[in-house]
């Protein structure tokens, strides 16, 4: 590898992101509507701050809850 790749490559790779930034996402895209959601990506998101998720849980009493946990940080 030389040094133009090695340094291109530092500069663009994406930067992993946080529960929180993904959180958030997350919120933009059930705000903003007619985007599809994945019961097992909302449910990683949630067990990613630390809510406790059941499988009885429904996705939009998920979600409520993600939205309080966000409200507070």
């Amino acid at each position: 590898m030389n040094w133009f790749t090695a340094l291109t490559d530092r500069l663009f790779r994406p930067k992993p992101r946080t529960a929180e930034q993904r959180a958030r996402d997350l919120l933009r895209a059930v705000d903003a509507g007619g985007v599809p959601l994945n019961v097992a990506v909302v449910n990683h998101i949630a067990r990613e701050l630390g809510l406790d998720v059941s499988r009885k849980a429904r996705m939009p009493e998920t979600i409520e809850r993600i939205r309080k946990v966000m409200a507070g940080r």
